[in-house]
């Protein structure tokens, strides 16, 4: 009988779209406050607006997926914290 690997972090890579359940999510909320601003204030305009400034955030949001470097940022706090002095200077007593 063949037996399967289970996999635990299947969330960890999982993609809606080509992106992360996280950016897929934050695609949504500007679709949905889109779709709100062109309810309640209807043009023309808006609407090709709204559809342009989506896709913008789709494609950069790809790009980001596909190239995490550009969003990198360094630790703020070190991963070990010591009492040891820095100083080279020896003082006497």
């Amino acid at each position: 009988m063949k037996g399967y690997k289970v996999y635990r972090n299947i969330r960890r890579r999982a993609l809606i779209f080509g992106l992360p359940v996280s950016l897929f999510a934050l695609q949504m909320m500007g679709v949905i406050g889109s779709l709100l601003v062109i309810i309640f204030s209807f043009s023309l305009m808006l609407l090709i607006g709204a559809v342009t400034v989506n896709l913008m955030m789709y494609f950069v949001l790809l790009k980001l997926t596909h190239r995490p470097h550009l969003l990198h940022f360094t630790k703020i706090f070190p991963s070990a914290i010591s009492n040891k002095k820095t100083s080279t200077l020896h003082y006497e007593d």
